[in-house]
């Protein structure tokens, strides 16, 4: 689930919750609506989270190996 799925729960829980009045037989809407905003927070920190952890890897600074062709054609001679 992406993070507009989430802005999309938590936005029909807050519907359910504050913005209707239904009366079902034995189903709490506003209940629903709760739970809904609460999965949709609790989703949207764990993308946050997980989206963060994924961007703050450090590029390697890796020194780049220079070979010295004098060097590496020298022989030593007995």
């Amino acid at each position: 689930m992406g993070l507009g799925g989430c802005i999309l729960m938590i936005a029909v829980g807050g519907i359910l919750t504050f913005a209707t009045d239904w009366d079902a037989n034995g189903f709490n809407v506003q209940l629903v609506g709760l739970i809904l905003m609460a999965v949709g927070v609790i989703g949207m920190a764990a993308y946050v989270s997980v989206y963060k952890r994924r961007r703050v890897i450090a590029p390697t600074t890796a020194t780049p190996v220079v070979e010295d062709p004098e060097h590496r054609h020298h022989h030593h001679t007995m």
